[in-house]
């Protein structure tokens, strides 16, 4: 009974680990799919890097997570970070600029 416990914990953490490795893969996902259907011209528009700039980063940082398979990984941690100052600030400044309202 003694050797239970660190067997079960060895599972929860491999299921952590399992849904930290998904959602960083859906995260990177969207924000490359997001990349690439928008338009070349909008992204100097807002101040930002240009659309082969953002493509190249998501996808070689997506690439690197696949690779390592891990999300706690240098290269898991930056894709993420990669991704979500995407999502953040550019994809908002990109629906703004297409909104033509601005924002709040």
């Amino acid at each position: 009974m003694a050797n239970a416990a660190p067997i079960f914990v060895f599972d929860v953490r491999y299921v952590i680990e399992l849904i930290l490795f998904v959602f960083a893969l859906i995260v990177q996902g969207v924000a490359l799919v997001h990349a690439v259907t928008q338009r070349s011209d909008a992204f100097p528009a807002i101040g930002t890097l240009p659309k082969g700039g953002w493509i190249a980063i998501l996808a070689v940082t997506l690439l690197l997570t696949l690779l390592t398979r891990s999300t706690l990984s240098i290269f898991g941690l930056i894709g993420v970070a990669a991704a979500l100052i995407y999502l953040l600030d550019v994809r908002v400044g990109l629906r703004d600029l297409g909104d033509n309202r601005g924002s709040w």
